[in-house]
Formats: structure tokens, sequence, C-alpha cells
């Protein structure tokens, strides 16, 4: 690379007491995140080769092998994790990075750490081609956005024409869909480097009555990549920890109840919950229209806010996203950098008694809103029934859902009891967990039985009044509360040893959910939610922005194999 550029040489990449050394300058993480894009492009690092174009593992399109042994990195990519999307974009436009050098980096990272994480399913043999049309039109001066160039990873739940999608589930190995997702269009539209399929927890968590988290027929196991034998939860899980490792810029989930927020709480990454109807749903496998919703999961709150602007599109085939009102701004990044705490008004949903390590972060991350000059309401949030409500309505809105998407797949599989057919006879499916809850869903009335419209009409009404009616008597900015506590060790047979989240009220309401990386307890991150109105998001990423700015208490991972 010529003198001035901006390159990744692996033997200068160090991490000492939370500093990033570049060449001969030293920057403090937080300086470098405080001051942007004219800090980070302004340093320049040592010399170094130019980065191959060796393909990564599975760049054919070859799904990613799941081999978890191996020896993992001495220390993270510290260059990678604090860069913003503004700063990456700062650095194109001074040429000092393209988004071909960039594309390589991830696909590199990918080939090098993946092996211990699982987190991507399948590479698309398109992200270099995708990362060369988006640097010429930077040379064209046809630049379509801030997302322009930008690599990102999508969840195995969302469609890609010419790329597989699984759900998880090797019943959906084959042809890919016919089309793109909504999102995909628009995130192409935008400019974004598709660079894979990310792993989940198979068909979203809605399999099994004991499955484990991050786990599926086609990826394998997802580790956590702060400690390899804990859990990085679910269903968003390659999503999250693809973030969290450095193994792309940002990443699309999707979330029912908890499966955006809860695994960028457990692993130490921004994940939004957008409003429902925000996002369109067209072409990503449902679980229930009522809650169902694709989000952004980042490194930094302004990265999630970037990725929502690319995200949020109007769609005739998914008619909430035409009631969108006029007051939701066209840009979320609009005073993000300025954001502060100071004057919000910020509930405390404390959960306490729970998990002391979790308790003990709360703690302190009601100390940095008032140490920065917000306020802290004390509270409990308390919507009755409305979880079992939710839950009986979904068990029987899934089979039709699911029936209807699978009408528009290249498959021979049409119903719920197609696939669960197909997974009695599987030798990989049912090797870890059973499909009782699918077998549940089946036994299930009609969405259309008038209890069951009752349940969901109930359930979305009790978790609407119990946050509005916090949010309005309090004059609340937001509700806080943890996103997760200390993330279990990985086992098979029992499910998941979850302790607590606070995704519930904000899911069932169709509501707004931030989470925000807040604290540690040894090596394992734990987040807190922040909770809004119906169309807040915008309100919401400023509150985020403002406490990820006042608590710095996001660090990469070091990939330790046990704790």
């Amino acid at each position: 690379m010529e003198s001035g550029r901006w390159s990744f040489p692996a033997s200068d990449r160090q991490e000492r007491r939370g500093s990033t050394t570049v060449g001969r300058m030293t920057h403090n993480r937080r300086q470098l995140i405080i001051a942007g894009p004219a800090v980070i492009a302004g340093t320049v690092l040592g010399a170094a080769p130019a980065l191959g174009a060796a393909p990564a593992h599975g760049a054919t399109g070859d799904a990613v092998p799941d081999h978890h042994g191996g020896r993992p990195p001495v220390t993270p990519d510290a260059f990678l994790d604090v860069l913003t999307i503004p700063a990456i974009q700062q650095l194109f436009r001074r040429h000092r990075l393209t988004a071909r050098e960039l594309t390589e980096r991830y696909l590199d990272r990918i080939a090098t750490i993946d092996p211990l994480l699982g987190a991507v399913i399948v590479l698309d043999p398109t992200a270099r081609a995708q990362a060369a049309a988006a640097d010429r039109r930077r040379r064209d001066r046809r630049t379509r956005g801030p997302l322009d160039g930008i690599p990102v990873l999508l969840k195995d739940n969302v469609d890609t024409a010419h790329l597989q999608t699984t759900a998880g589930s090797r019943a959906l190995l084959g042809a890919p869909p016919r089309s793109d997702a909504a999102l995909v269009t628009a995130l192409r539209a935008a400019g974004a480097v598709i660079l894979g399929k990310a792993n989940l927890s198979e068909w979203a968590n809605f399999r099994s009555n004991t499955a484990t988290s991050g786990w599926s027929g086609v990826g394998g196991q997802t580790n956590n990549p702060y400690v390899l034998d804990r859990n990085p939860d679910g269903s968003s899980a390659g999503s999250a920890v693809g973030v969290a490792a450095a193994l792309c810029q940002v990443a699309v989930g999707t979330e029912t109840n908890g499966s955006i927020v809860g695994p960028s709480g457990q692993n130490g990454v921004v994940g939004l919950k957008p409003t429902l109807g925000l996002v369109s749903r067209t072409g990503v496998v449902p679980i229930t229209a009522y809650q169902d919703t694709a989000g952004p999961l980042a490194r930094h709150v302004i990265d999630a806010a970037i990725l929502l602007g690319a995200l949020r599109s109007p769609d005739g085939r998914d008619p909430v996203t035409l009631s969108v009102p006029d007051s939701v701004p066209d840009s979320f990044t609009d005073g993000l950098t300025s954001a502060r705490l100071r004057g919000r008004r910020i509930g405390v949903w404390r959960q306490a008694g729970i998990d002391a390590d979790t308790d003990a972060i709360v703690q302190h991350a009601v100390e940095v809103i008032t140490g920065a000059g917000g306020v802290a309401v004390e509270l409990e949030v308390a919507d009755g029934e409305a979880g079992d409500l939710s839950f009986t309505a979904m068990k029987s809105e899934f089979p039709a859902a699911l029936a209807g998407y699978l009408a528009t797949r290249r498959t021979q599989y049409r119903t719920l009891q197609d696939l669960v057919d197909f997974d009695l006879a599987d030798p990989i499916e049912l090797s870890k967990f059973d499909q009782s809850l699918f077998l549940d869903c089946l036994a299930a009335p009609p969405a259309s039985d008038p209890a069951i419209v009752a349940a969901r009409k109930q359930s979305t009404e009790l978790s609407r009044a119990a946050l509005d009616g916090l949010l309005d008597s309090d004059r609340l900015d937001a509700i806080m509360s943890p996103a997760n506590s200390p993330a279990w060790l990985t086992t098979y047979g029992s499910g998941d040893a979850f302790l607590l989240g606070s995704s519930g009220p904000a899911a069932r309401a169709g509501y707004p959910n931030l989470s925000v990386p807040a604290g540690f307890a040894g090596e394992l991150p734990v987040g807190v939610n922040f909770m809004g109105r119906r169309w807040d998001d915008h309100r919401l990423l400023q509150v985020g922005a403002a406490f990820e700015r006042a608590a710095h208490a996001r660090r990469a991972p070091r990939f330790l194999p046990s704790s």
C-alpha cells in the first residue's frame, strides 16, 4: 500500500489497557470514539503489504464449516473494533481506505476467527464485486450515502435471491429464494456490501421448548466471543457475535421477543428492535406478524442508527409499514453526536435480586445517568398476563404464517407438518434437542379462533398500557432495565439457563427497545435496554448514544476458551 493509506498490519494489532496502539501513535479508545472520523482518519498506520485477494473460506458460497477448535488469536482486531461508519466514510473520502480493502479485511477476519465462533453460515461470493462497485461509484461521485461500501451480515432468515436462506434448517438447503427480502433490496439500494449470512437459533428459536440458543442444523453452535464455552443467546446469535468479534461492520437481526436485544447484551454490542412497522418483514421467515421485526446490530450506536435509516422503507406488501407517521425522521443520526443525558428522565426497572452481578451493573448504569445530570425514576413494569397470552397466540399464528412464507420458496416442504416429518428423518436436526414447540403449534387452534384473536388483542393492549402509563405519568424519555444476565454455559438437553431479560413488554407492544453495553461480570458483558414510546426510535437512539458516551462500557472480546 502507498504511504499514508489505512492498512491493517497483523503485527501492529495491540490492545494495552484499553488503548489502541497505531504505529508510533497511541490513542485511548474512548478518545477515538468521541473524536470520531477526524482523529481516526488522521492516524497513519505503519507500512504493511497490500491485502491479498485470496478467497476467504466459504467465499464460493459453500457453507462455512462448523469447527470450534484451534487456538484463539492473542488480541482482538483493535482497528476494526473502534471504527465507526462515519470514520470509515472519512477514510474513503481521503483515499486512505477503499471498500474493497475493508471487505477483504472482514473476509480475512472471518476466515481467521470464525472457526472458533460459528457465526457465519455462508459467505456471499459477490462481496468483493459489490465492494469494487462501491469504489467505482465513489470515484465517479455517485456515492449512495453513509452505508455505501459498508460490509453487512444478514441473519439467515432474511431472503437473498442468489444466496441460501435456511432459518438454520437443513430442510431449506438447496435453491435460494426467488427474490431478495424488501430490507435487502433497501440495503443494496444504499450501497451496502452483503458479506454473507449469519447463524441463528434454528427457526428463530421457535422449534423446541428446550432449545439451546445459537444452534442450528445448518450452522451448528455459535459461541460467545468473550468466553467460548458460554452461550451467545439468540435467536440473532450469529449477527451479534459477528458484530462483537469484528467479522462485519454491522449486521441485521430479527426479533419476536428478545432476539435482537438479548444477544446484543450478552455479546457486548448495540442492538435495536425498532417500532413494529418501521422495517418491512416481506421476505423474512415469520413467527407472528404482531411482533416480528428486523433491526440493526452494531458496535456503536451511530452505526445502528445509520443501518436503521437504510432498512426503513415503506412496503405495500407489508401494510403496517405504511402507517409510519410523518413525525418519524428520515435520518436517525441527527443529534446523536451531541446527545447528552443531562435533563433526561429515565425510568429504572431493576429486576433486582435475581443476579448480583447484574444488580451491580444496573446500579452503575444508574450512577452514570445521574452523574451525567439525568434523573433516575425507580419503577416496576407490570403487564399482567400479557406474556402468557402472547405465547398462546403465537403458537396459533405461526403455522399459517410459516405456510405463507414456504409458498414463496422453491421447496417441497409446504407446511409445519412437512418440517416435523423432515426433522424426524434427518440425522442432524434432532441431535441436540427436540421439536416439542413445533408439535405444540400443530396442536394449537387456528389463529382465527375467537379465543386466540382475543388473546392477541389483550396481550398487545396490556403491554402498551403498562409502558404508556409509566412513560406518560412520570414524563420519561425511556425506561431502562437489564438486557441480560451474564452468559450461561452452553449445554444441550435441558435448554438455556436463562435468568432475566426485559424484552417482553416492548416486544408485545410493538414499541422500540435499544440494548447498549453497560458493564462486565468478570469477562462477560451485560447490557441495559432502553424502551420507549411507539415510533420513538430516534429519541431512544439519542438516549443510547448519550449513555454510550458517558459509560464507555464496551470492550472487545478476548476469545477465552473458558471462564
